[in-house]
Formats: structure tokens, sequence, C-alpha cells
């Protein structure tokens, strides 16, 4: 394996402000997923049990999303908190491609999209079924390390609808684990 020069690093551009990283790290993204979860659950159970008006904490979701599908960790508050505070905390990272985490993310960013505007036109109750899905989903990333917007992105791959470029880890079997 080649040596990298200091004067190499040096002249290695660095990502712009809105760059998503590549790698991710894997504890750091499972983190994410589990304020995910506490988020969505918490705005499910208190609008089911106290008044809808607690929907509009959907909100506070749709923007995390949208701010890690746009700069990864940089502009979102629990993406700092996983990467800075949590993620360091539980062990070596574990890098994994960032392009399938991204494409996650942006699912993320829709589905709590719509449930921010079914929550403004009064459709609570789907609003809440876009809820308990983030729930499941985010779920099983924060738990098992299935990421549900990874596997769709896999699939999408193989089918030819994203190309071998956007994702060269991903394309390389050899690579997989």
């Amino acid at each position: 394996m080649e040596q990298i020069s200091t004067a190499q690093l040096v002249s290695v551009p660095k990502p712009g402000l809105f760059s998503f990283p590549n790698p991710v790290n894997e504890l750091a993204a499972r983190a994410v997923a589990a304020g995910v979860v506490a988020l969505s659950a918490l705005t499910l159970l208190l609008s089911l049990l106290v008044d809808d008006g607690w929907l509009w904490l959907s909100v506070l979701l749709a923007y995390g999303f949208i701010a890690r599908v746009a700069a990864g960790p940089t502009f979102s508050p629990l993406g700092q908190l996983a990467t800075r505070v949590i993620a360091p905390r539980l062990g070596p990272a574990r890098p994994t491609p960032g392009p399938p985490k991204r494409f996650a993310q942006a699912i993320g960013a829709v589905v709590t999209s719509a449930a921010v505007v079914l929550t403004a036109v009064g459709q609570a109750g789907p609003a809440q079924i876009l809820l308990a899905m983030m729930v499941l989903f985010a779920g099983l990333e924060s738990a098992l390390g299935f990421c549900v917007g990874c596997r769709i992105f896999a699939l999408l791959m193989r089918a030819g609808l994203i190309p071998d470029t956007v994702c060269e880890a991903c394309a390389d079997i050899s690579r997989r684990p």
C-alpha cells in the first residue's frame, strides 16, 4: 500500500459545507436512528394520548432529515450529538458507505415532511401512521443495524437505476462483509 505524504494530505480538497460524509460511521448512524425513534415515538404518543397539536414536533424531525441530507451532521443537532458525543463513546468507528445512508436520510425527509404537511391540513391519522413507520424503520436501524433505505438503494443499484459510480464501494461485491 502506498504511503501518503503530508504534502499530499494538504493538497486533498476538503469537502464543501453542503456535502455528505463518505464513509459514514455506522455507530453514529445508529445513534441518529435512536434519536429519531425517541422523537418519533414521543410525538406519536403525545398526539395519541394528549392532543393532535403535538404532531407539530414532526417539524423537528423533518428539519433534521433535510439538514442531514443537505450537509450530513453539520446542521443537524441530532447528527452533531451522535457524531461528537455518542458514537465516540461506543467504540472505534465502523465505516460504511455514505451514499446509501444519504438515500435513507432522504426517504426520512420525505416521510417526515409529508407528516408535517398532513398535520397542517388536519389529517392527524395519516401523519400518525407515518410517524409509526419512522419508529419501525429507525428502530430497525438503531437496534439491529438494518437500514431499510440502504436496502432499497442496493435494489435500485442492482436494477441499474442508480449507477455504480454513485457508490463504488457498494458496487464492488468483494468489499462487502
